[in-house]
């Protein structure tokens, strides 16, 4: 009985819980967005994105192991929604640029992880700090990048975050994930 409820658990956990991995390949589309439309903080909103990024830690008891760190940012398929009437390519790229912010703050997240979490030892003593970080940053730039570009209605602005989002992610091409 218990591994027939185990078995339950795990696939109503992996059905309600569907995400994308970040693919330089891979842009979003429309049928990526499957929660119903929440409007309750800005009902002009047309699309939400609901985006971040997930680790996982092997590490040992003994602080001189080496500890592996894997960093994955992560589009939550059953979280993120759109408003059929407003959908748009326009739209749709402004939503893709807050996943590839995601993708960005997980590549400077495992730099920062590759030049000073190499031991057991360095991630009981350095990980939350670096962690706290990055994940304040990451929601500084997402707010700022909503304020600034108006949500994307500000085409200038729009257009420059584009840019810059493109020439981050690819001056840090050498931590993309493996």
């Amino acid at each position: 009985m218990k591994l027939i409820s185990l078995c339950f658990f795990l696939v109503a956990h992996v059905l309600s819980g569907q995400k994308i991995a970040w693919q330089e390949d891979r842009k979003l589309a429309w049928d990526d967005f499957k929660s119903p439309v929440s409007r309750k903080s800005n009902p002009d909103v047309a699309a939400y994105t609901h985006c971040g990024w997930e680790y996982s830690v092997v590490k040992s008891t003994n602080p001189k192991t080496p500890v592996k760190i894997e960093i994955t940012a992560i589009f939550n398929i059953d979280k993120s929604w759109k408003d059929v009437k407003k959908m748009n390519d326009y739209i749709l790229l402004h939503e893709q640029k807050h996943f590839d912010i995601a993708e960005l703050f997980a590549r400077r997240f495992r730099k920062e992880v590759a030049e000073n979490i190499k031991t057991s030892g360095d991630y009981d003593k350095k990980f939350k700090t670096v962690y706290s970080k990055i994940s304040n940053d990451y929601k500084n730039f997402q707010m700022s990048y909503d304020k600034i570009t108006e949500h994307g209605m500000n085409k200038e602005k729009q257009a420059e975050y584009n840019a810059l989002i493109t020439e981050e992610l690819d001056n840090l091409k050498s931590y993309k994930a493996t």
